[in-house]
């Protein structure tokens, strides 16, 4: 098999030949489609999360068709399409696990950090974690739905039922959850970074009615904000931007530290909330909600072997939607 493998962190990925996996006892292997390029993904080559498994095949947003089975796999699942998303095993015992809160597990394996991910042409992955997708849809737009789509799915529930919502750093994750919450009926309210006027207009072409810097407000207060930028000075930037009683939903895995502010930003009963991971019960719900809702994906296909350049497309904030690696053009 190919792959783009990270060996040390803060290194460029090596394009590296490997002997195709075999799949263990509840494993499947995937010929892999595509597979999208997520922040997280930056996160962990750049070093922010620690200790990755090295040396490690990035790449948690996988679509793909199963072309062998380990033991105690139905064959009926050969020739699906399935999705792989970063959560990729629980340990199913611990207290969280047994309080359906499985994002939560003390002894998790995560997809593209600790255990091998999609930036290759084939990857195994424990088939409980491994979602049937549409046989006829586009891999390529579907990638993106397989993290960015799960965690801002978890951050609108997390969000509650408020109808202003402000999204801050409108990348891939915003541009999809957005899509859903207007189906919803809410109001979108997109705060860029300062001066990013492309990102506005994008914002706005998917409907939202207010598009502007993160160093701006809109004339009215927002019920609810989600952050997806990883940036903490975003905090309190929210926190004033929304009412007595709204909630401001932290989306990202890594923020830059929360600067220090003042109580009365909090006060009035204000919340503040982190999303951890993902639960295959949101899995469940999202994939039919996007597909009512008509969501469509925006992407720039990327050659497997050009994964670094994807890496400083996103790092640079060059892309409008989401980034997806595609081994068959590099064929």
């Amino acid at each position: 098999m190919k792959a783009m493998v990270l060996e040390s962190v803060g290194a460029p990925l090596k394009p590296v030949d490997r002997p195709d996996p075999i799949p263990g006892a509840g494993e499947i292997r995937l010929k892999i489609e595509a597979c999208a390029v997520c922040r997280t993904d930056l996160h962990v080559v750049d070093g922010d999360l620690p200790h990755p498994k090295l040396p490690l095949v990035p790449g948690h947003e996988i679509v793909g068709i199963i072309d062998l089975v380990g033991e105690g796999v139905a064959r009926s699942r050969l020739g699906r399409r399935v999705g792989v998303p970063w959560l990729g095993h629980t340990c199913g015992s611990c207290r969280y696990c047994a309080a359906g809160t499985e994002n939560l597990c003390d002894q998790p394996l995560f997809t593209g950090y600790t255990r091998d991910g999609g930036f290759a042409s084939h990857v195994v992955a424990d088939e409980r974690f491994a979602f049937d997708l549409d046989a006829d849809a586009d891999p390529i737009s579907l990638a993106p739905l397989l993290c960015a789509g799960l965690i801002g799915w978890r951050c609108l529930k997390k969000a509650g039922n408020g109808k202003l919502l402000g999204i801050y750093g409108f990348g891939a994750a915003a541009h999809i959850v957005a899509q859903v919450a207007i189906w919803q009926g809410r109001e979108i309210f997109a705060f860029t970074r300062p001066g990013d006027r492309e990102a506005q207009e994008f914002a706005r072409s998917l409907g939202a009615k207010w598009a502007g810097g993160s160093d701006e407000r809109p004339a009215e207060l927002l019920d609810v904000a989600i952050i997806f930028a990883p940036v903490g000075d975003l905090v309190p930037t929210a926190l004033r931007a929304v009412r007595k009683g709204g909630r401001v939903v932290c989306g990202g895995i890594h923020m830059s530290d929360i600067p220090a502010m003042p109580y009365g930003l909090l006060w009035g009963e204000r919340e503040l909330v982190s999303v951890a991971n993902l639960t295959r019960r949101d899995a469940e719900e999202f994939f039919p909600i996007a597909k009512r809702a008509q969501v469509r994906t925006h992407t720039k296909a990327y050659p497997l072997e050009q994964a670094n350049q994807a890496l400083d497309d996103l790092r640079a904030g060059r892309l409008k939607g989401a980034a997806v690696l595609v081994p068959s053009l590099g064929t």
